[in-house]
C-alpha cells in the first residue's frame, strides 16, 4: 500500500494533539514530524511523544522551525527575528507514513496572510481532535468547515477526555465526518498506555486506503 500522510490538528490548543500524535505513529509505527515547536524547545512535543512510542521503526524528524516563544508562531517568530512561511517549511523524505502534528487550531497564524492550514496537503489524511468544553461544539464545527471549504481530506474526528454523548452525537450528526473513538482521560500516559490505544485505532487506519 502507498505511504500516506496522517495531519494532526486540533479544534484549540491543548486538547491533546500531541497524545494523539503518540498514539497514531505507533499504530501505523510510522514517521512523526512536527513543523513548528515555539517554546518549550527542552521539552518539545517531538521529545514527548519519543519517549511514548516504543516501535523500532519510527523515525523522529527535526522541526523545521525551534521557536523560543510558547506563543502563536507568528508572534513567536517575530520575537525571534525569524521569517516564518509555508514555502520554507519542506516535509521530510521517508519511505514510511508520516504523521504530521500542527501547532494549536488550525487557522493559527504563520504569518500576516499564512496558517497551519496551509501546512496540509491535498492528499493528506486529516485527523481532527476534539475535546469537550463550552464552546467546543462551535469550534469542531468551524474547524470542518473550513476544512471542507478548503476541500481538504478529514479522515475523522478522534475525541479527547471524558465522553459527552450529547456532544458527540451531534458533532456527529452535523459534520457528516467518522468518528475515530475517544482517548480517554487517564491518569498517565506511557508507553503501555499508547501501545493499548494504538492496537485499539491500527485497524481503522489502516484501513485508510478505503477514505479515498
Amino acid at each position: 500500500m502507498k505511504n500516506q500522510t496522517f495531519f494532526i490538528t486540533g479544534i484549540s490548543t491543548e486538547v491533546g494533539k500531541t497524545i494523539a500524535s503518540a498514539i497514531i505513529t505507533e499504530a501505523l509505527q510510522a514517521d512523526y514530524w512536527k513543523p513548528i515547536q515555539a517554546g518549550e524547545l527542552d521539552h518539545s512535543d517531538t521529545h514527548k511523544v519519543q519517549k511514548l512510542v516504543s516501535n523500532k521503526k519510527t523515525k523522529f524528524h527535526p522541526s523545521a522551525f525551534n521557536l523560543e516563544t510558547p506563543m502563536s508562531p507568528h508572534a513567536a517568530a517575530q520575537l525571534d527575528g525569524v521569517q516564518l512561511s509555508a514555502k520554507k517549511i519542506k516535509r521530510p523524505v521517508t519511505e514510511n507514513n508520516l504523521v504530521i502534528e500542527g501547532a494549536g487550531g488550525l487557522l493559527v497564524p504563520l504569518n500576516d496572510t499564512e496558517t497551519i492550514a496551509d501546512l496540509i496537503q491535498e492528499e493528506d489524511k486529516i485527523i481532527l481532535i476534539s475535546r469537550h468544553y463550552l464552546g467546543s461544539i462551535n469550534h469542531t464545527l468551524l474547524t470542518v468547515e473550513a476544512l471542507k471549504a478548503r476541500n481538504l481530506n478529514i479522515f475523522g474526528i478522534l475525541f479527547s477526555g471524558a465522553e459527552n454523548p450529547s456532544t458527540e452525537s451531534i458533532i456527529a450528526k452535523m459534520t457528516r465526518v467518522s468518528i475515530m473513538g475517544r482517548i480517554e482521560e487517564e491518569p498517565y500516559f506511557d508507553e503501555n498506555v499508547v501501545k493499548e490505544y494504538a492496537e485499539t485505532l491500527e485497524p481503522r487506519l489502516k484501513g485508510a486506503k478505503n477514505h479515498d
